[in-house]
């Protein structure tokens, strides 16, 4: 029996789990809090541990939208368990549909709603591992977002310890 442990780090969370042997290690990333983390745990066990990328591509706009001027999960494009398609612009005003699948996070179009047939340009060659790595890729508005957001965070941090 597999011990899970979830920890939160700002609002992602890193599930570990141990072994038989004890061994500790880190077992899946999410970028969402669960609500009961051993009924969601069941249930993962239940479909062979498949990811809904339906509901990743949730967490992921809830994750990022305060760096980027909109994005939100396509309703034109039928996303299932293993795709979703997400809309973004940028702070440079700069759109985009993104693929998110179990590789990751890959550019298809340069419109919303639409996966565009040529994969000409790299930016369609590329897949990233998280929507950090793509969008600090394509955008200067969401890195100085974020790292804005992240020394408020740590301000607040320093003040309330001290």
């Amino acid at each position: 029996m597999n011990n899970v442990l979830l920890l939160a780090f700002c609002s992602r969370s890193i599930t570990l789990s141990s072994n038989a042997a004890g061994v500790i290690a880190p077992a899946m990333e999410v970028d969402y809090q669960l609500e009961d983390p051993q009924a969601a745990l069941e249930e993962g066990e239940r479909l062979g541990r498949v990811k809904d990328m339906r509901l990743e591509a949730e967490a992921v706009v809830s994750d990022v939208l305060f760096a980027v001027t909109h994005m939100s999960v396509s309703h034109a494009l039928s996303s299932s368990l293993d795709v979703a398609f997400i809309n973004v612009e940028t702070r440079e005003g700069d759109r985009y549909c993104l693929e998110l699948s179990e590789a990751g996070l890959r550019v298809v179009g340069h419109t919303f709603d639409q996966v565009e047939e040529s994969q000409c340009c790299p930016a369609h060659l590329t897949v990233y591992e998280s929507v950090y790595a793509l969008l600090d890729s394509l955008s200067p508005g969401y890195r100085h977002a974020f790292a804005t957001a992240l020394l408020h965070r740590l301000e607040t941090l320093q003040q309330s310890t001290q």
